[in-house]
């Protein structure tokens, strides 16, 4: 015994022609291609609407591919550039140290719960 295995159909789907086959070594799977006066434009895997059609017809522009130049390192210094400048720990933007004569045990340590 065998499986049946689905035929060929032949429909319309606005102004464009669709012939369904079954695929190569698929018992139900059909491939459809898609024809506009008498032109194939592609084929799909799946039933394919009017928007999938027209795609096919009309595929979208694409931009320019954009060439990458290895020595263009944006975002990183020059090999020219003078180097960074180093920061002095005697600016006013770092903490002072905590003086030795003042007592930790009573200081909550980083906004704990603090234990009684």
């Amino acid at each position: 015994m065998t499986i049946p295995v689905t035929g060929r159909q032949r429909f319309n789907i606005g102004k464009y022609e669709i012939i369904a086959e079954p695929m190569p070594h698929s018992m139900h799977m059909l491939r459809y291609n898609i024809y506009l006066d008498k032109r194939r434009l592609g084929a799909t895997m799946s039933m394919p609407s009017e928007s999938d059609c027209l795609f096919l017809e009309k595929p979208p522009a694409v931009p320019p591919l954009k060439i990458f130049y290895v020595t263009s390192r944006p975002g990183r210094p020059k090999k020219t550039a003078a180097p960074a400048a180093t920061l002095d720990r005697d600016q006013p933007g770092f903490r002072e140290p905590i003086p030795t004569d003042v007592p930790l045990e009573g200081m909550d340590r980083g906004g704990g719960s603090t234990r009684e």
